[in-house]
């Protein structure tokens, strides 16, 4: 039986939606979460940012991560096509904490471990339970209807709404809100290998991102149990040139990198070839009456720097935050919310002219670095997801070697 009351409503139970969920259950707020899926699910996007600790180590999980296992990542590393290795970005010669060892995980198990503490705190969790409407009321937000899988309906009332259903993006799909970036309309094809190669030491479970022609890249992301995920992304009509069948297409971008296809010899792939397109989009709006997006519900960006488990950990906690004050103030107008916007949205602007950098032909870390050693920091800083640096600098030598996209003036509150 689903709750009819609660004083949030939280659709989705991913990284974002979890954590948004713990935090408020914590604080003693009534939490219902609706999850299409029955977890353990699967899902890519295994690389974590190093600031991904500060919040796990709030929900108090740091821990149960080095109880599972995760393969433990230092740095991240850029690979030409002709195997040129980068010197690694090694997390911890820039910034000495605890954060700076993070990990490489299985999504199945890292998002249950979230989900789990959300269910720990309080909330309580509905899975196989998929929202269909919102409901509202005098141009507010006011509760969610959803349907089970044995196809009964609900509908759950609540002041507050928390949009964290991931790629799906019900509420921006539903309102037609999403908004594609206008030059990151990449794809991905990726599959796993077994026994595949690693670097010696320090560098075993690094992330290396390798280079194939037309600014298109591989990730190489070293799991546990001798497993690496390999993708490669590029624009659709360069992948899609000769081939549409994703394992072959695959098999011959693999021959465009040496370093990628030594690492290869010795692994065996297994399981299916996995694709997708269209990757970076922002809503219109952030927050409306009663409603407020998180995560990938509310924006995704191209993944070269592994920032979607950060954005949707992190928009999950400001998002727990800024929630448990409107509720305190029994105010969930969108007002509320211009803050969250605003913050988030500068966060992302600073790693999308990053991604954009990287995309440009004109662009490489190693030139820009030789001219500007002074950055070096700056770019580690927004590798890591330290945000809140001042990005000006970076960004003033950056614009010497490439052309920075201009800010988007929309992902803020619904006014």
């Amino acid at each position: 039986m689903i709750e009819k009351n609660a004083d949030v409503v939280v659709i989705g139970g991913g990284p974002a939606g979890a954590t948004a969920a713990a935090l408020l259950a914590e604080q003693g707020h009534d939490v219902t979460v609706l999850e299409k899926s029955k977890f353990p699910r699967y899902h890519v996007g295994e690389s974590l940012m190093p600031f991904c600790y500060h919040t796990l180590d709030r929900l108090g999980l740091v821990g149960e991560m080095d109880k599972v296992g995760f393969t433990q990542k230092f740095s991240v590393q850029f690979v030409t096509q002709d195997g040129q290795q980068s010197r690694p970005f090694y997390f911890f010669q820039h910034y000495d904490h605890p954060s700076s060892t993070t990990w490489q995980v299985l999504r199945s198990q890292f998002d249950g471990l979230i989900l789990d503490r959300a269910r720990d705190n309080g909330a309580r969790v509905h899975e196989l339970t998929s929202a269909t409407s919102l409901i509202e009321e005098n141009g507010n937000t006011v509760g969610v209807r959803a349907v089970t899988e044995d196809g009964s309906r609900h509908e759950i009332s609540a002041p507050m709404v928390i949009d964290a259903s991931g790629r799906d993006a019900f509420a921006q799909t539903k309102r037609k809100w999403r908004k594609r970036d206008p030059r990151l309309g990449k794809i991905a094809i990726w599959t796993y290998y077994k026994g595949a190669q690693r670097d010696p030491g320090l560098d075993a479970g690094s992330t290396t991102v390798a280079y194939i022609p037309e600014k298109g890249w591989f990730w190489y992301i070293p799991l546990a149990n001798d497993i690496v995920s390999l993708g490669v992304v590029a624009e659709r009509d360069y992948l899609y040139r000769e081939s549409t069948d994703p394992g072959e297409i695959l098999s011959e971008e693999i021959k465009n990198n040496v370093w990628i296809s030594e690492h290869l010899k010795s692994g065996e792939q297994f399981g299916r070839y996995w694709t997708t397109g269209e990757y970076s989009y922002r809503s219109e709006f952030c927050a409306s009456n009663g409603l407020l997006l998180a995560g990938d519900a509310f924006a995704f960006l191209d993944p070269v720097f592994s920032s979607g488990v950060f954005l949707a950990l992190k928009s999950g906690e400001m998002a727990a935050d800024v929630v448990h004050k409107a509720i305190g103030d029994n105010d969930f107008s969108a007002s509320q919310f211009s803050e969250y916007g605003r913050e988030l949205c500068q966060g992302i602007e600073s790693m999308r002219a990053l991604v954009y950098a990287f995309y440009d032909q004109g662009f490489s870390f190693s030139d820009l670095i030789k001219a500007h050693p002074e950055v070096r920091g700056d770019l580690t800083d927004c590798l890591i997801g330290n945000l809140s640096t001042d990005f000006r600098d970076l960004f003033d030598a950056v614009s010497n070697f490439a052309q920075l996209p201009p800010r988007l003036d929309y992902g803020e509150v619904l006014s």
